[in-house]
């Protein structure tokens, strides 16, 4: 029998994310040990009930002591209490990552605590459902998506390769990118989007209650899509949007601009502008595709693909 990659790991947050790593590192032997932490009984409960990891401890500090692997997988908003919470539980040598959406904050919320001799290597696994809590994860989740790592100038390098190896035993491909980097460019891909989402299901709640009944009756699938973004955790994305603002409303900003100009084509009638647009957004979704990155298959519902 191989030697697990790690001894112990400490899973800090057992919603859809915390779980999904649970399952993926039992499943590939990939430690000898998994320890949780949830804030709610409840929460730990489901946990233990589920059999997701090893022991389940009411505290931070408790999960955190002797683990070689310690994972802050809640919202943003709780990382910087967290990071003060486990600070004397860190061993030396011992290696701090997250699952975060946004990388420039964990770095300024959680690097101020982490003790010297212990690796701070921020993460970030693409991958998710509208889903949330500890009963939503599966070990498929991060299988053939992309798991972006953000370590901070004089990382270890044997570290690092050794959390690669992590993510990359769950099934992901890994990139390594500079913190500023990957918070514009999940502006983009995964932010705006969710914004935008939230915005048009929004709307759709203010409509009188008969137009509003017909929107749910006959929802054709780009409204549906929508709606099943929308679904996702509302503590997490707000904290997202609040920790990524800059990038967010520089993204916001450029996207106002090109909504204006097809607002303008639509209304003079403009049928070229209008399909050359449309054209030219159809190869980034064949680009997707190819790069199978077009949705993972939850085995709870078949048939259906879930984004990041």
């Amino acid at each position: 029998m191989s030697v697990p990659l790690f001894r112990r790991v400490a899973l800090l947050g057992i919603g859809l994310i915390g779980s999904s790593l649970a399952l993926a590192i039992r499943r590939h032997g990939l430690a000898g040990e998994l320890v949780g932490f949830a804030r709610t009984a409840k929460t730990r409960e489901t946990a233990r009930r589920l059999k997701l990891v090893d022991r389940v401890e009411e505290s931070a500090a408790a999960a955190a002591t002797g683990a070689d692997l310690v994972v802050l997988a809640t919202p943003l908003g709780a990382y910087a209490e967290l990071a003060q919470a486990i600070e004397g539980s860190l061993a030396p040598g011992a290696i701090v990552t997250d699952v975060g959406s946004v990388k420039q904050a964990v770095i300024r919320d959680v690097g101020p605590y982490i003790p010297q001799g212990v690796h701070f290597i921020p993460g970030h696994p693409i991958a998710g459902t509208e889903h949330s809590g500890p009963e939503a994860g599966f070990a498929e989740l991060f299988e053939k998506r992309w798991c972006i790592l953000t370590p901070p100038p004089g990382t270890d390098e044997a570290a690092l390769e050794k959390l690669k190896a992590l993510w990359e035993g769950c099934g992901s491909h890994v990139q390594v990118m500079d913190a500023q980097h990957h918070d514009k460019v999940l502006a983009i891909t995964s932010h705006l989007p969710h914004l935008i989402a939230y915005t048009i299901v929004g709307t759709a709640t203010g409509l009188e209650e008969s137009e509003k009944g017909e929107v749910v009756r006959y929802s054709a699938g780009g409204f549906r899509d929508f709606t099943r973004i929308a679904a996702s955790d509302p503590v997490m994305w707000r904290d997202v949007f609040l920790n990524n603002r800059e990038a967010v409303l520089e993204m916001l900003q450029r996207f106002t601009e090109d909504l204006t100009a097809l607002q303008r084509a639509i209304r003079w009638g403009e049928g070229a502008v209008l399909e050359e647009h449309f054209r030219n957004t159809r190869a980034i979704r064949r680009g997707i595709i190819e790069a199978e990155q077009a949705g993972r298959f939850d085995p709870r519902e078949p048939g259906e693909g879930k984004g990041s």
